[in-house]
């Protein structure tokens, strides 16, 4: 179900609580908000729907992936760059790396390890921070 963005800044500065098996609704959920958004929007976190649990959706080479409880457990590659978010207004500057490897789970809740880079290491980095209440 498509469910409305949150704009709140002191919700979203929440640190979300680890997901569940009970959670797999806000999962699809998420998917469906992230696509019903697609024209200005690659990536989202649960509490952007008003969910804070550690659940996040993106575009990954114009395939549709959800992590569950993603954690960043190696990066290198540190740049500089200006990002933008549908819950909040303009750019902001931050710190990202080129080269990350995410631990978290499926949608059968197996647990994966997978290594990104670039653009789309970018928006995982990005949405990490929204599931521990970090905004841009």
């Amino acid at each position: 179900m498509i469910k409305p963005i949150i704009k709140d800044v002191l919700f979203l500065e929440r640190k979300s609580q680890l997901a569940t098996l009970e959670d797999i609704g806000v999962a699809t959920d998420l998917l469906d908000t992230l696509k019903a958004n697609a024209q200005t929007c690659v990536g989202m976190a649960a509490n952007m729907i008003g969910v804070t649990k550690q659940i996040i959706a993106f575009q990954n080479d114009k395939e549709y992936m959800v992590m569950i409880n993603p954690k960043i457990i190696k990066y290198s590659g540190a740049f500089e760059t200006e990002e933008s978010c549908l819950s909040l207004t303009g750019k902001r500057k931050t710190k990202r790396y080129k080269y990350i490897k995410v631990e978290y789970q499926n949608l059968n809740f197996q647990m994966r390890i997978k290594t990104f880079t670039n653009w789309t290491a970018q928006i995982i980095q990005h949405e990490i921070d929204h599931c521990n209440g970090i905004i841009i």
